[in-house]
């Protein structure tokens, strides 16, 4: 989830491109740089680190020129460092790439140019584009960029410079976003439109095997086979925070359909498909400390805390070490019996919550390990924190939480897998079928919201009812909760969330025909408890709508609907069992009429105790 940004025009580039990063910086985290032509010549500058130090950087510099590339990193190929930091050059220095995807195939391709007697200096896989089309170079970069295509396999948006053929930009995209700005006698290409907003209006959305031709006189656009092609030019008049949402009516929705990518972006570059291991070098976690670890605590508040207590059924099930979850405005009033081989993980999108910060400040007078799993970053959580494991949501503009939820399960899940792998729980062959369970988890949750829309009119029909109980057990348990949460936040509806197990405590007097029950049940090691309980309602005459496996053929015929995910790794299917939850919430708020977006009474980012 790189950010790529480009320009051509009369201003020098560099001022451009680094405003332009800092709008881009919500796609990546690690690593930054940026590249102008002038005289002939390619000056590069780069750094590990934020879009801060690129500047801190550049104080000194001399940098300038009228077309240039810039690029801010998120891991995959290579960690972050400086030199694997982009733009990335050829072996001449003549000629910079900048990246946003994978190239699945770079591994062959590498050592094919190696062979060939290219010399590689980074670990990234980005850098095999910049010698494929320096091979190809006959003087123009466009022809070389074009020749070069077809021998890439991945996802790609992709930029290029060329001191050989200055005073231009070649652009070409294959799976992630590229946007051509139209300026006045300049050009701008980008991830986004964000950065483009301050300078035009003019815009030109580039589509899967299409290349831009940026230069002083123009935008000319070509297919990858070189044949030119006309496209359709957008005069945007929204502001940046509409534009945001992306065709949907509501932020909260479009950050819904945002999930899958969320989960692929938190666990790429941090998982080997091929071996099953997991990386967390860049969280600063101490491995040798972490091997004496005997118990974890997991503190947060929300949404988050919810996460958390799914997190306790990853590492219970995966590490074997046994986890306690904690309310944060609780634990730093209890009698703190911690030290440093207890593990803390304090949960929060924001990294600013003020009751998580508060109990991470008084967990550090214990000499506990402690880790941060935040959005945002550094923010305060994240920089107390001894270390922290960055999510890759994005950047959330609805107050109620979903995609940051998927991002915090997903960076669970790997610290679960890290810390088995640690303690010796698990080795690369027991690793390997859940990571390829995992790694498939967002391809299933597109699945499901490809042919999610019957959700909009079943909720039509429990806009009647003033009360809802969520039921769910074992790993079921949290989504359930997290459920009750999201159609209380933004509908104004009382739900609660209960285990199963516990409606029998107190719960079971409230059910009758004016009450829907919402049980999640997916084939697990619960399932047949779970059974009883919608047995139990029904008996009361309640009304049963289950989230349940696409291959569960017995319970349609003990409840009255059913709502149908893929079927997955039994202790991953909250990814997927939380989808419908989210979606039910939402429609039957923007039903109601309510502000989706921003429901009354709450804040995004809870900053005061």
């Amino acid at each position: 989830m790189c950010g790529i940004i480009g320009y051509v025009g009369p201003q020098n580039a560099v001022p451009v491109l680094v405003e332009g990063l800092k709008k881009l910086e919500y796609r990546g985290y690690d690593s930054a740089g940026i590249a102008v032509i002038k005289e002939g010549q390619i000056q590069v500058k780069r750094v590990k680190g934020k879009i801060r130090d690129l500047e801190d950087c550049l104080k000194d510099s001399v940098l300038e020129g009228s077309c240039g590339l810039g690029h801010t990193r998120w891991a995959t190929h290579g960690r972050p460092s400086e030199e694997n930091a982009h733009p990335h050059r050829d072996c001449s220095g003549t000629l910079v790439v900048v990246h946003n995807g994978i190239i699945e195939n770079y591994l062959p391709l590498r050592e094919k140019l190696q062979a060939e007697g290219h010399t590689f200096v980074t670990e990234t896989d980005t850098e095999v584009i910049a010698h494929l089309v320096e091979r190809r170079f006959e003087g123009s970069l466009e022809e070389a960029v074009r020749k070069a295509l077809p021998e890439l396999q991945g996802a790609y948006a992709v930029a290029i410079i060329s001191a050989g053929d200055p005073d231009k930009v070649v652009v070409a995209k294959s799976g992630p976003p590229a946007v051509v700005g139209l300026g006045k006698d300049e050009f701008f290409i980008s991830s986004d439109i964000n950065p483009i907003l301050s300078h035009t209006s003019r815009v030109v959305f580039l589509e899967d095997r299409e290349i831009a031709i940026l230069e002083r006189g123009g935008v000319r656009y070509v297919d990858f086979d070189g044949r030119p092609i006309g496209k359709t030019e957008d005069q945007l008049s929204w502001t940046p925070l509409m534009i945001e949402k992306k065709g949907f009516k509501h932020f909260m929705l479009k950050e819904i359909f945002e999930q899958p990518q969320v989960v692929r972006d938190t666990l790429q570059g941090r998982i080997s498909q091929g071996s099953g291991k997991v990386y967390l070098d860049e969280t600063g976690l101490d491995a040798v400390a972490l091997q004496e670890i005997q118990r974890v605590v997991i503190i947060a508040c929300g949404t988050s805390y919810h996460a958390g207590l799914v997190g306790k059924y990853f590492i219970e099930s995966l590490a074997l070490i046994p986890v306690a979850v904690e309310y944060a405005s609780e634990f730093r009033y209890q009698d703190l019996m911690l030290d440093k081989k207890i593990l803390v993980v304090v949960i929060s999108q924001s990294g600013e919550t003020a009751d998580s910060l508060a109990a991470l400040r008084a967990t550090k007078k214990s000499g506990a390990l402690t880790l941060a799993i935040s959005n945002v970053v550094n923010s305060s959580i994240p920089r107390e924190a001894g270390a922290v494991l960055y999510t890759h949501a994005g950047p959330e503009i609805g107050v109620a939480a979903t995609k940051t939820f998927s991002a915090q399960l997903a960076a669970l899940s790997l610290l679960a897998l890290f810390l088995a792998q640690i303690k010796g729980r698990m080795d690369d062959e027991s690793s390997l079928p859940i990571v390829q369970d995992l790694l498939r988890v967002p391809h299933q949750m597109e699945r499901f919201l490809a042919d999610s829309r019957r959700l909009e009119d079943l909720a039509q029909r429990f806009l009647v009812f003033s009360h809802f109980l969520y039921l769910g057990r074992w790993v079921s348990f949290p989504v359930a909760l997290e459920g009750a949460l999201k159609l209380k936040e933004i509908s104004y509806v009382h739900a609660e969330g209960y285990a199963g197990g516990e409606m029998k405590h107190g719960p079971i007097a409230l059910i009758d025909e004016k009450m829907p029950t919402l049980a999640v049940i997916p084939r697990d090691r619960a399932y047949d408890k779970m059974m009883s309980n919608i047995s139990e309602v029904k008996a009361r005459l309640g009304y049963v709508l289950a989230v349940a496996f696409d291959n569960d053929q017995e319970i349609a015929r003990h409840v009255d609907e059913v709502i149908r995910v893929p079927s997955v790794n039994s202790l991953l299917s909250p990814f997927l069992t939380i989808l419908p939850l989210q979606l039910f919430a939402y429609y039957v708020a923007a039903r109601k009429g309510a502000d989706v977006d921003q429901p009354r009474n709450l804040a995004k980012s809870v900053t005061v105790e």
